[in-house]
């Protein structure tokens, strides 16, 4: 497979903007890693043009204007659902039902892309944004000339200020935008930044924290107007079914499963990859070929993923059905190969402290309940309970309980790491680990904080060196606060 990299570096000398919240711990290396992009049959295909709307043009000139098919609402959304486009931000929501939706309430519809990202181990909207920002584009202006949308709004990761640049460069080389208003957006440096009404509330002026909504934003949205939102990946994707029509597009992936999909791997780790596969594709070959070893096991879905074991890993395909059937969910396409000789105990209990750390501590169970269980889980990690019966009664209390979907996704990585790893659980509470890490001594070593920083029209994995933590900051969810001076 040909690919590019995009080299780690860093941003404008001391740009500290909005870098408090941009960290997040990825195991026991500390290394500046640069983040290789595969080339793809569709959404990653000619690279090498770059990003400007001239070689888009002329490489996919139907683009150039919202084909006539499409004009009607009714026929972009039939076209949508031939393909069965589901959204590529973690729910997967059918882009058809938003836009049929939205057509039905009150109020001039508006459009968002949601490229923040807030995953930290997700790289796949930022490369878009940056290697493909047209396309994206091309899909939200479809949607919103089919809805008679007023605005579009592009809402970027504040910790990856390429991005942004990226977006606003692309929106000055527009002209065929007719009466919408497209719009950049900076979203806050923090784990929840991206989640859908985090997003709306950093459109409508309030704080970038998630809320609790009563109905769908398809039906009352920014501003109390029907507003479809979905990630970038989604749009692109969207792009090329109008521009190509069904039967292309189905072409690729599956008959249940058609199209493509954007995967992250290892993204916070020494290699991050970003890659396109057609949805049937096996996972085994898609990680060996990135020198990515999962027979130890992967974390499917990112931090509020699901831990699998090696060998159901040997069996997976690309596809929601299957990964589904194995207890897990695709999610945002990130996938975290746990290290030969690696912890998974360790490991998740660095991911929980951190995520501990980054919710909107405005319901109870984020505010007391994720601390409490980071910390349960700690006592886990270096043997000083036996048994797992107070993290797991802390798991049930916090369950279902949230404003948003955060203390799910959290318990979820736990019970999933309980489940699949039940020998190096009990080898961890009786005072021993089989990855051979020390346990019972008070210090977690998090290994290197990542940036996720876009510096100047380069994407950067970006590292703050090795950092050593205090286990007992981990259980508050405090990620070593001021330690991210300079970082951009």
């Amino acid at each position: 497979m040909s690919h590019l990299t995009i080299p780690a570096g860093q941003g404008p000398a001391g740009d500290t903007t909005h870098a408090e919240h941009s960290g997040t711990p990825y195991g026991d290396s500390a290394r500046s890693s640069d983040v290789h992009v595969f080339e793809g049959p569709r959404l990653l295909r000619d690279l090498a043009d770059g990003p400007g709307l001239g070689m888009h043009r002329r490489r996919a000139p139907r683009a150039l204007a919202v084909p006539p098919r499409s004009q009607h609402v009714g026929a972009l959304a039939d076209l949508l659902e031939a393909v069965d486009l589901r959204g590529r931000g973690g729910a997967a929501f059918p882009l058809a039902r938003k836009v049929r939706t939205a057509t039905k309430a009150k109020g001039r519809p508006v459009v968002v892309v949601n490229a923040a990202e807030g995953e930290p181990a997700s790289s796949k909207d930022s490369v878009l944004m940056l290697l493909k920002p047209h396309l994206v584009l091309d899909g939200a202006q479809a949607v919103a000339h089919a809805l008679g949308a007023s605005a579009v709004h592009v809402v970027v990761p504040g910790e990856r200020p390429a991005v942004e640049r990226a977006a606003r460069t692309a929106l000055a080389e527009r002209a065929d935008t007719g009466d919408i208003t497209m719009t950049v957006h900076r979203a806050e440096c923090r784990f929840v930044a991206g989640e859908s009404s985090a997003v709306l509330e950093l459109l409508a002026g309030r704080p970038n924290l998630p809320v609790t909504t009563q109905r769908p934003s398809a039906v009352s949205g920014l501003g109390g107007r029907p507003t479809v939102l979905s990630n970038a990946e989604t749009f692109a994707q969207a792009a090329l079914v109008v521009r190509d029509g069904v039967d292309a597009y189905c072409a690729a992936g599956t008959h249940a499963e058609p199209g493509t999909r954007l995967l992250t791997i290892d993204g916070d780790g020494e290699r991050p990859t970003v890659l396109e596969v057609a949805h049937g594709t096996p996972l085994a070959p898609i990680l060996a070929a990135v020198d990515a070893d999962a027979d130890t096991g992967l974390l499917l879905g990112g931090y509020h993923g699901t831990w699998l074991a090696g060998d159901v890993v040997a069996g997976l395909t690309v596809s929601a059905t299957a990964i589904t059937a194995a207890g897990a969910a695709i999610g945002a396409g990130v996938l975290l190969p746990l290290r030969a000789g690696a912890c998974p105990v360790r490991r998740t209990a660095v991911i929980v402290g951190y995520l501990a750390g980054e919710s909107a501590n405005r319901c109870g169970p984020c505010r007391f309940g994720l601390p409490a269980l980071a910390e349960a889980l700690r006592e886990v990690a270096f043997g000083t309970v036996s048994s797992t019966a107070r993290l797991e009664q802390l798991a049930t209390t916090v369950e279902g309980r949230g404003s948003c979907h955060h203390p799910d996704g959290t318990t979820r990585s736990i019970r999933s790491l309980l489940r699949v790893f039940p020998e190096e659980v009990d080898a961890h509470l009786s005072g021993s680990c089989a990855a051979g890490d020390l346990v019972g001594t008070r210090t977690l070593v998090a290994g290197t904080l990542v940036a996720g920083t876009l510096g100047t029209g380069t994407l950067v994995a970006g590292t703050l060196g090795t950092q050593t933590f205090d286990t007992r900051a981990f259980g508050i969810g405090t990620v070593g606060a001021g330690a991210m001076a300079g970082v951009r």
